[in-house]
């Protein structure tokens, strides 16, 4: 039986180059890849968060601490668990510092990320599980988008496979990073036989996974921080056995690669939070001058217009957040009139009212209208706000 008899009928095509000069500035797809990923994951939690309560923008404001706190954790997690190619034997610890050679662990991101959004969520005045479960959804729709950048680097893959479908993969130029070894002839070289796209099943999965928090999410409505731990998860099963698959070197304990321990142990903690953690999903009303309903989002992945706050007179920025119920959030996105406050809060719920301006149009109710005038000026409120029902799907 020769090896062409076992082939893969299927040839899956990798690219040669991974990087363009744009004038002297290098353009890597990785790097494409990932800021993709974040635009995305921020799209959807922008979403996710308004319809929370957030104030529109917010997002943001978290990204600012939680993209670079996730770059540096990912470089340190594989800095930590490969040290041997910067601090042993011809290693080169200022090596460490070169994140554009690529080598970024999604453990060390996810950590890294939850701190600087945990820093973020504290400035704002958000519950940090509200933010880790409106992002719940994004996360691995960006790491799915992440591993295409795998693919333009000819990485990340597994051993050879006789299935009815194989990747090729280029032999890369250690001289030339991102580009492949080429022949006389200028061809680029393949490396011998085909092998399993293990990016490629990941990168499924993880849309496995956005699509299962989504569901679930919309059905059991989840909160404190538990459609956060259903994605890890999700993610971190798929990665196991993925994991197993792949054969690029990594450093192994008893026999087994680092990253198969790793996933084994955060899934049980996810699992353990998620059975233990009970409670409704956090809703929020904002305090101060900018508690004023906003029209609600139409569904998780609807376009977001983050410039419509600057229309008109600028909003406000919250002071902060109050945790609410469901019905109660509902019920102000409806009315306008903010449930009764616990009796030490400094904003009572007459001084909720909208005050015009962007958020409630030209009609500015007024202040201090005797009880007799309630009803009318409780009719103005839905006016103001367009008596718009909320949309309730998350």
């Amino acid at each position: 039986m020769t090896y062409a008899s076992l082939s893969p009928q299927a040839a899956l095509p990798s690219p040669s180059t991974a990087v363009w000069q744009l004038g002297p500035v290098p353009i890597r797809a990785y790097a494409l890849c990932i800021i993709v990923g974040i635009v995305l994951a921020c799209w959807v939690t922008e979403r996710r968060l308004r319809q929370r309560g957030v104030a529109p923008g917010a997002v943001l404001d978290i990204a600012v601490w939680a993209v670079p706190a996730g770059i540096i954790g990912a470089r340190i997690y594989h800095v930590l668990t490969s040290p041997e190619k910067y601090f042993g034997a011809g290693g080169d610890p200022m090596k460490a510092f070169a994140i554009w050679e690529g080598g970024l662990g999604i453990w060390g991101a996810v950590a890294g990320g939850a701190v600087g959004a945990w820093i973020a969520a504290r400035q704002l005045g958000i519950p940090f599980t509200v933010v880790a479960d409106a992002l719940a959804p994004g996360l691995p729709l960006a790491q799915a988008v992440g591993r295409v950048g795998n693919w333009f680097n000819n990485e990340l893959f597994g051993g050879r496979t006789t299935l009815p479908w194989g990747l090729e993969i280029h032999r890369m130029d250690p001289d030339n990073p991102g580009h492949a070894l080429r022949d006389d002839a200028g061809q680029p070289i393949l490396e011998p036989g085909l092998y399993q796209p293990t990016f490629l099943y990941e990168a499924l999965w993880n849309l496995g996974v956005v699509a299962l928090v989504l569901i679930l999410d919309r059905k059991l409505r989840l909160g404190r921080g538990r459609a956060f731990a259903l994605y890890v998860m999700g993610y971190t099963v798929g990665r196991f056995w993925i994991e197993l698959m792949r054969t690029d070197d990594a450093n192994q304990i008893l026999g087994v690669r680092l990253n198969v321990w790793t996933a084994a142990l955060v899934f049980l903690g996810a699992l353990i939070y998620f059975v233990r953690v009970r409670g409704p999903r956090e809703y929020l009303i904002p305090l101060g001058a900018a508690a004023t309903p906003t029209p609600p989002a139409t569904s998780d992945l609807s376009q977001v217009d983050l410039s419509e706050r600057e229309t008109g007179a600028q909003a406000a920025a919250p002071e902060g957040y109050r945790v609410v119920s469901e019905e109660q959030f509902h019920a102000w996105r409806d009315t306008g009139v903010a449930p009764p406050e616990p009796a030490d809060d400094d904003v009572s719920a007459e001084g909720d009212e909208p005050t015009g301006g962007a958020a409630t149009g030209d009609r500015t109710p007024t202040d201090g209208t005797a009880a007799g005038t309630r009803e009318a000026l409780d009719g103005d409120r839905a006016d103001a706000t367009g008596a718009r029902p909320a949309d309730r799907d998350s």
